[in-house]
């Protein structure tokens, strides 16, 4: 159902390059049309990668000189309405919205009926949804049962306006190259995007659009899982590296666990989180939560320090999106310097320090200057 192409460079980022493509689109499927994105929420919370989704998804209808749908799915009530305002403001054409008390909670075979439906009924050409643990979820079922593809955990989503294909990147052979995925054969074209890859766009609250009802014929009886109780996680030492701003990362290149600790001593200096890379989790020096990378978090802070990082596409795949990125190796090959705003060649565990001890100078300075502003004021 889908044909990979090769890429230019086995960087990630690559242009896609084409190939003797192989299949044609069956001609049933030649109405099919719009960009959807599933709009994932849960316990009245909604998930940003919707609103990620959305402003690549607005892009990407553009371009198709189509129209951009968000699909709500959820309980009768003022917040699941409130979240097809939420996608107008953030690029959305249209809502389709299903309702009901079987989808309270999410389970995957009413919310797999119902996205099934819609699809069936009002027939989409592209259908994006995040690569969560409910979006994966959802996805594949929702892909199998419509017999079509779907590329999964994408970095980067585009248009072929040839043929209008979905080209869907993502890392392939264990992160070490990036491959871009192509469904010729059928519709609709899925793809599960990782939370962070893209950005959220500007609300435009003026925005209104087309809210469409659909009923799904479908009773409690039916559904095999039930729902006995929620338990929350009430655990508040996670890192939040997917919101964090500001983000100190270690490698191997650190060499110890001991010697970790100057990362963390640069990141409570500069107010950040810590992240590290894949080899860092695996050998035990910092909890796995911290990974940053294709099996990690992908993260978009204003700033990412990498230390003793080398750069391989694993990691680049998880933190490429920065806005400002400053890097720290002994080698001044390594690849991550090839993507870093900043090369500071040396040693992580001399540079560490002096960085924490250089921050802190300054941000001590900032802060005698505002306070004398304000009592000057006074």
């Amino acid at each position: 159902m889908s044909d990979a192409l090769d890429t230019a460079t086995n960087a990630a980022g690559a242009v896609p390059r084409k190939k003797g493509r192989r299949g044609q689109l069956d001609a049933r499927y030649a109405a099919y049309k719009n960009i959807w994105v599933f709009v994932e929420h849960e316990r009245g919370i909604l998930h940003p990668v919707s609103l990620e989704l959305l402003g690549k998804g607005r892009a990407l209808a553009d371009m198709l000189g189509v129209e951009l749908a968000g699909v709500v799915i959820g309980p009768e009530d003022e917040t699941t309405r409130s979240f097809c305002a939420t996608a107008f403001h953030h690029g959305a054409d249209i809502c389709y919205l299903v309702t009901g008390d079987i989808f309270t909670h999410y389970r995957n075979q009413p919310y797999t009926r119902a996205l099934t439906d819609l699809v069936n009924t009002f027939q989409p050409e592209v259908l994006l949804l995040g690569a969560t643990t409910q979006g994966r979820d959802l996805a594949g079922s929702v892909a199998t049962t419509l017999l079509t593809g779907l590329t999964a955990d994408c970095t980067g989503l585009e248009i072929d306006l040839e043929d209008r294909s979905l080209l869907s990147s993502r890392p392939t052979f264990g992160g070490s190259l990036m491959c871009t995925i192509v469904n010729l054969n059928t519709r609709p074209q899925m793809a599960t995007a990782r939370p962070r890859v893209f950005p959220i766009p500007e609300p435009d609250f003026s925005r209104q659009g087309r809210v469409i009802e659909h009923s799904l014929p479908m009773s409690e009886d039916e559904i095999i899982t039930k729902v006995l109780d929620f338990i929350p996680d009430t655990r508040t030492d996670k890192p939040q590296l997917a919101f964090a701003d500001y983000i100190v990362s270690g490698g191997r290149g650190i060499g110890s666990a001991e010697n970790f600790e100057l990362v963390f001593d640069l990141a409570r200096t500069l107010g950040a989180e810590v992240g590290a890379s894949r080899p860092v989790t695996h050998a035990d020096w910092v909890d796995a939560e911290r990974q940053v990378g294709q099996s990690g978090k992908t993260v978009r802070p204003k700033l990412y320090i990498a230390a003793g990082i080398s750069g391989a596409v694993q990691h680049r795949v998880g933190m490429e999106s920065a806005d400002v990125t400053v890097s720290i190796n002994n080698d001044a090959n390594a690849p991550i310097f090839g993507f870093s705003n900043y090369a500071l060649i040396g040693n992580a565990l001399e540079l560490l320090p002096a960085l924490a001890a250089s921050f802190s100078k300054h941000l001590s300075a900032l802060t005698d200057t505002d306070q004398g502003a304000g009592e000057e004021k006074e």
